[in-house]
């Protein structure tokens, strides 16, 4: 394996940008207390006392770091730079005062519209198990717009325990550098954000890991999303990434989680973007699990998925495939099993009144 990327090392990348992000947050939380954005604790929150929530401040630095320090000036990467700030910002906003959705969903439509447009950054076409599908360009950046603001919006919604967003983005940063690592793909400016994202998210998961002092804010959540939907793009561009499979597989909790809750609330009668307490994270907890021994078996679920899918890089396609479908019969009877999708106790109770 070359471990050697723009004349640095990559461990080099990894523990500058983890340091300037571990320094950061003291930073972060104290801009926080200054300004006023504070998580205070409701009925539908899980912590207990109020929390600073500008830990995407401390993310966003490290990315600037790391990118000033080992990126090359692009047109790709000016894009990028732009739309994740135009991004970011629309999250420090909403981290002081709340924005409503419909303004944060355009905001996001703009910042992907920059990369896929202004920086050509776009599916022009997607295996999936065999098939080969080729779009125009119109589609092309529909499909692309589409692809970065769900997957953008799928982190932010699973932000909600100590640890979770932080972490499940971890597992995808690493898990996409050491796909490329094993393809030789190791050039592509996927590569270089991904291990600068690998040590900005984990400089601030020190701070987040349950007991959380600071939570990382849309300003962090949906930074993360916006990267990890990006270097998805650009690694189709440059084979690192060889299928759909892969980013869904490896994002199969906030995918799944996202969905679901989606699904939950049509079925329910409500808005798509009203909030509750039926995520994955909440049905664990109902279980009697703690926040950590919770967030413990979400990071295993992601990892286990994330090393099928490295198995299915390096070419076991078959046995992966087969593995896959093992852990989606294992998502499958988590929802048959909880009240992520409806509400078990309501059904016991109508069955209950009929009697």
């Amino acid at each position: 394996m070359n471990w050697i990327v723009n004349d640095h090392n990559i461990l080099e990348i990894i523990i500058v940008t983890f340091v300037v992000s571990v320094l950061l947050v003291p930073v972060a939380k104290k801009i926080a207390h200054h300004i006023g954005a504070i998580d205070i604790p409701n009925e539908r929150k899980i912590h207990q006392k109020p929390m600073p929530r500008f830990g995407g401040i401390a993310m966003y630095g490290a990315f600037l770091i790391g990118y000033i320090l080992y990126g090359d000036v692009t047109t790709q990467m000016i894009s990028i730079l732009i739309g994740s700030f135009v991004i970011f910002l629309i999250g420090v906003f909403d981290d002081i005062k709340p924005i409503r959705a419909r303004y944060k969903f355009l905001v996001q439509i703009i910042a992907a519209l920059i990369v896929v447009i202004y920086g050509q950054v776009y599916f022009t076409e997607i295996t999936f198990l065999g098939l080969n599908l080729k779009f125009n360009r119109i589609f092309s950046y529909f499909l692309s717009t589409f692809f970065i603001v769900a997957i953008s919006n799928a982190i932010n919604l699973i932000d909600g325990l100590d640890g979770l967003a932080g972490g499940v983005s971890e597992i995808y940063f690493l898990t996409v550098s050491i796909i490329a690592l094993i393809l030789g793909k190791v050039t592509g400016l996927d590569f270089i954000l991904a291990i600068i994202m690998v040590g900005a998210t984990l400089g601030f998961l020190v701070f987040n890991f349950p007991p959380a002092s600071i939570f990382m804010g849309d300003s962090g959540s949906l930074f993360l999303g916006f990267m990890i939907s990006v270097i998805s793009l650009m690694s189709f561009k440059v084979a690192t990434l060889t299928s759909l499979v892969i980013p869904i597989v490896i994002l199969a909790i906030p995918i799944f989680d996202t969905a679901l809750a989606i699904l939950r609330r049509l079925l329910k009668g409500e808005n798509i973007g009203t909030p509750d307490k039926e995520h994955f994270h909440h049905q664990l907890l109902k279980l009697k699990f703690s926040p950590k021994t919770s967030i413990i078996i979400i990071y295993l679920i992601n990892i286990m998925f994330s090393i099928v899918t490295i198995f299915y890089v390096v070419g076991d396609t078959r046995d992966a495939i087969i593995l896959y479908l093992l852990l989606m019969l294992l998502l499958l009877f988590v929802i048959l099993k909880t009240d992520i999708l409806y509400s078990h106790h309501n059904k016991k109770r109508k069955t209950s009144d009929k009697k």
